[in-house]
């Protein structure tokens, strides 16, 4: 979900081979959705392997993390905390669609509707504690840093941007702006043709990227002034005010300074207004400074993904052949010294 501001950010088409030589942190949780939801065998369930445990994570994980490695792009990922404390209900409005969802499954299970049921089954996911440690014992064979945020990943992945550990955020979320990422990579993970869920339609989806210092000087706003459309609009962790969108939050906040004037004109309230701004500005992370990358394990990946998951050993093997090509272009030493 996140906040709604897209209206009035500037984007700008790019590409993986365009960003090459960068460090990215990752919002895990963001991905590892898109994972769960997109990456399903043709009944539209997840994949699973022999035992019936779920994998659309691990492949999810470990092929993309490949290619940004195969396009010398470094990620470390940030797993999610103990969600903020506003952000219950938030989270109380995700379980009832999710509800309504596994209703409606049940109803199309019952008329056997195969279309009906692949739509909604992309829909129902959950990332459980086997589906985070998995995804992180499988990024350490890869020799990939992890970050357990102690609250909300994204605003980890921001940080990390914000003090020049990474240079961008892959993320779908534009909270990351308001979470003060310098620049944010979306549609990085997933992407090329995609089918609309609920439609037999199909959209071409791009990687685009966005910068929050070219946004604040084009639009001619603070950070904080950001930061109060955004409260304005509806964000995790406040509903919003009824009937303001981004456009119409940006043309208040430029008319009438921040957000306590606009609501003092418009006669509105917004309950943790200070708390929810503090959030954004000094949100609760882990101080990484530095990260730590390693040359994968290749036979660890093998015995984890062919030995216990049934993966072909055949392409991941290839896969790491072309992740090991792709920095050495010679020998190990070279990859070594990459790392």
């Amino acid at each position: 979900m996140g906040v709604n501001i897209s209206g009035i950010l500037i984007k700008h088409k790019t590409s993986i081979k365009e960003n090459s030589g960068i460090t990215v942190s990752v919002d895990a949780f963001n991905v590892i959705y898109q994972f769960l939801s997109s990456i399903r065998g043709e009944n539209g369930e997840p994949l699973k392997d022999s035992f019936g445990n779920i994998t659309s994570h691990l492949s999810g994980v470990f092929y993309r993390s490949a290619t940004l490695l195969e396009n010398n792009i470094k990620p470390v990922y940030s797993f999610d905390g103990k969600p903020y404390h506003l952000k219950s209900e938030t989270l109380k409005e995700r379980k009832a669609i999710k509800d309504k969802n596994i209703a409606e499954l049940n109803i199309a299970i019952s008329e056997n509707d195969t279309e009906k049921i692949k739509n909604l089954s992309s829909r129902i996911n959950y990332i459980t504690d086997d589906i985070v440690s998995e995804s992180k014992k499988l990024l350490d064979l890869m020799g990939l840093p992890w970050v357990q945020a102690p609250s909300e990943g994204e605003a980890q992945a921001s940080y990390m941007s914000k003090n020049g550990t990474v240079n961008s955020v892959i993320s779908q979320d534009y909270d990351c702006l308001l979470f003060g990422a310098k620049r944010i990579l979306r549609n990085f993970t997933m992407y090329g043709r995609r089918r609309l869920s609920g439609t037999g339609k199909f959209i071409n989806i791009t990687p685009e990227i966005i910068d929050l210092k070219e946004n604040l000087e084009t639009i001619g706003i603070s950070q904080e002034q950001l930061i109060d459309i955004g409260i304005l609009v509806g964000t995790d962790f406040n509903p919003g005010i009824r009937g303001i969108g981004a456009k119409t939050g940006l043309s208040l906040i430029k008319k009438y300074g921040n957000i306590g004037n606009v609501l003092k004109e418009k006669g509105n309230s917004i309950e943790n207004l200070d708390e929810i701004k503090e959030l954004f500005l000094n949100p609760p992370v882990e101080k990484i400074e530095q990260l730590n990358f390693r040359p994968p394990d290749r036979k660890g990946i093998i015995s984890y993904l062919c030995g216990e998951h049934g993966f072909s050993e055949n392409r991941i093997n290839s896969i790491l052949d072309q992740i090991e090509k792709s920095y050495t272009g010679a020998n190990q030493s070279n990859l070594d010294k990459y790392f």
